[in-house]
């Protein structure tokens, strides 16, 4: 009997827990997959498809700047080559001879999702790209993220560049221990200059999280878009000591309503 009473109320408490979350409400909801999770109790309030195989798009950047900022050399001057102005759209627009510095790399691929910043940072910390995304792999599996595996600092779609959605969490809970990292995802917009032949050149990025714009609880992080893998979006938002991460891919329907609502009902329970 006591048995009993102890399961009922320990199921009791595990729905009162969740109880801010519309389950029905999100199943019927037109996205890929879905990650819900409270940091504070690391508690998976939801999840659609967890483990499903998606592609990452521009949500890669969250691993490409976490090494640029472990690397120490954030107050290291770049010089862009040719290399890496050899991308597509999003870009910043550098030339040949552009000197940045690699804070404000790191902020134009986080705010802006640059991919010649993205790129610039690759190939000046890992040497080239290619022992940069070894190094994205390596962290990948130092963290747990076993369904993981890149091919480029971008986030471009390939058959060798796929994750899963619980293993974007893990790699944002991984980087958000940052304070950095938290300081710069959170941030609307940031102006910063290269120099080229004694001349200064403005850049200005400004993001594309909505929600940074639109709720005022929202914190961060990253935002991602391909053909292939649809709206995606990674958000964080935090309220009266709640805190609260979403990873939504594949998104029909508009992800920063739809997120916005996710962290009402969650930072409102």
């Amino acid at each position: 009997m006591i048995l009993m009473k102890t399961i009922g109320l320990c199921l009791s408490l595990s729905i009162a827990a969740y109880a801010g979350i519309d389950k029905r409400e999100l199943d019927g909801l037109k996205v890929g997959a879905l990650v819900v999770k409270d940091l504070k109790t690391k508690h998976i309030l939801y999840a659609k498809d967890g483990d499903k195989r998606v592609s990452p798009a521009s949500l890669t950047k969250v691993m490409t700047v976490i090494l640029a900022i472990q690397s120490n050399k954030m107050n290291e001057a770049v010089t862009i080559t040719r290399e890496m102005t050899q991308v597509k759209p999003t870009i910043a627009g550098y030339k040949r001879g552009d000197v940045v510095l690699m804070s404000d790399l790191v902020k134009a691929a986080m705010i802006k999702s640059d991919n010649d910043a993205a790129k610039a940072i690759a190939i000046a910390v890992g040497g080239d790209e290619e022992r940069f995304v070894a190094l994205m792999n390596s962290k990948a599996r130092q963290i747990g993220m076993r369904n993981t595996h890149f091919s480029n600092p971008c986030g471009y779609d390939g058959k060798e560049q796929y994750s899963s959605p619980n293993d974007l969490l893990k790699m944002t809970e991984y980087a958000i221990k940052s304070p950095i990292f938290n300081a710069i995802s959170k941030l609307n917009n940031h102006t910063y200059y290269a120099l080229n032949k004694g001349k200064l050149k403005q850049f200005t990025a400004y993001t594309h999280n909505r929600l940074l714009n639109r709720y005022e609880y929202a914190v961060g992080v990253k935002t991602g878009f391909t053909n292939k893998a649809g709206a995606c979006l990674i958000a964080r938002a935090k309220k009266d000591g709640k805190d609260c991460l979403i990873v939504m891919m594949n998104s029909k329907v508009d992800r920063w309503k739809t997120a916005k609502q996710i962290f009402e009902q969650v930072l409102n329970s």
